[in-house]
């Protein structure tokens, strides 16, 4: 199911951005807008106006209200009953223009926002399209630590106490990028694409056991750490004795399978965690074996073909 906001939490956050201001239709204020609709009857979320299939935010510049002079005005014509009883959810005027007399009166009547706006009506769409993929998205949170690594965005995850602090704080002393740590959030931005976030109060922290709260920014500086990075792997942290490492990993291909995070498939490794292991080597090693995958090359293949054509011509 789709998230969704109101109109007025709308204004309240674009006020600034765009200048967003009410002109009529208050009484809209708590409808809410989002992408829910029948299937196969889904209007576009935000465009200029079009009166054949409106759009749920549609927005005027001056082009647009120049048009309207083909149509008639009035307030029971077709193309005013096309705009205010569809599925649009508000209607913004932009560069400051005045709205006709009768968006005014028909915006009231059918409670329906009319909102203006000082920017030009392309800027009003490529702004509210990006902010309203952010608002409008579903997203979860995964208990782990979100890192930059080699450039890649890798999840750290595993049972509480396995070591995900302060393998992150290895990983960061060798040079690369904390994300989030604990409470990493997650959004999918596009259809194959997940975006890994750090809530604003967390970013720049983190916690590792026996040293409390560190502040990863003012300890290795400005480049030690970003607000959010795309999701490409997955590491595990698994706490293995060795007899349990000797015995229930494939000494090839080790454990990877995939994770289903928001309908997306990410690869995730396990990487077993035991004492004289350096995992932040083995990390960057899972992270760039990831990458040559990635890039069509894939060592087990490689070495089972030098095997097979060793013993064809021995």
């Amino acid at each position: 199911m789709e998230l969704v906001l109101t109109v007025k939490q709308l204004v309240e956050d674009m006020s600034h951005g765009l200048g967003l201001h009410w002109l009529a239709g208050a009484a809209a204020a708590d409808h809410h807008i989002s992408r829910d609709a029948e299937a196969g009857n889904r209007p576009n979320l935000i465009g200029p106006l079009n009166l054949i299939s409106p759009n749920r935010i549609q927005v005027l510049g001056a082009e647009e209200l120049q048009s309207l002079s083909n149509y008639s005005l009035e307030p029971d014509s077709e193309a005013m009953r096309q705009l205010f009883q569809s599925d649009c959810n508000l209607i913004i005027i932009a560069e400051n223009l005045n709205p006709p007399a009768v968006f005014v009166r028909l915006a009231g009547e059918y409670q329906i926002a009319l909102l203006g706006s000082p920017a030009r009506s392309h800027e009003i769409i490529n702004t509210l399209r990006y902010r309203l993929t952010q608002l409008l998205t579903r997203k979860i949170i995964i208990h782990g630590v979100m890192m930059d690594v080699h450039g890649m965005g890798v999840l750290i995850t595993g049972e509480s106490s396995v070591g995900k602090s302060e393998l992150a704080l290895e990983l960061i002393s060798r040079g690369h990028t904390l994300v989030a740590d604990d409470a990493p959030e997650f959004r999918k931005i596009a259809p194959d694409t997940i975006e890994g976030r750090c809530p604003e109060v967390l970013q720049n922290f983190l916690e590792v056991r026996g040293l409390g709260i560190l502040n990863i920014r003012q300890m290795f500086g400005h480049a030690s750490t970003r607000k959010r990075k795309i999701l490409k792997f997955i590491v595990r942290l698994t706490a293995m004795d060795y007899d349990e490492l000797a015995n229930t990993v494939d000494r090839l291909d080790g454990r990877q399978r995939t994770r289903n995070i928001l309908g997306v498939e990410i690869l995730e490794r396990t990487i077993p965690v035991a004492p004289g292991r350096n995992l932040a080597v083995l990390v960057e090693a899972a992270v760039k074996n990831y990458m040559l995958l990635a890039n069509g090359y894939d060592p087990v293949a490689d070495l089972t073909r030098r095997q097979q054509s060793m013993m064809e011509s021995g």
